[in-house]
């Protein structure tokens, strides 16, 4: 199951973790949200990261 999960510290401090994605498409499927919430300060890599892609759709769902 693919996931983004916005975590948000109590000095205001945010940060984007991607779950399920493989490849640069982690990257693809977060980029709109490191453009609303700012400036890029770093940027760690998993290990999902450096996996080949497999050509599949992308599904992305919204959880409240």
């Amino acid at each position: 199951m693919k996931k983004i999960d916005i975590i948000i510290s109590t000095v205001g401090q945010s940060r984007i973790e991607t779950h399920g994605f493989t490849g640069s498409r982690c990257k693809d499927a977060s980029r709109f949200l490191e453009a609303a919430l700012g400036k890029v300060s770093s940027e760690k890599l998993t290990a999902e990261y450096h996996q080949s892609v497999q050509h599949q759709p992308n599904h992305l769902t919204q959880e409240n």
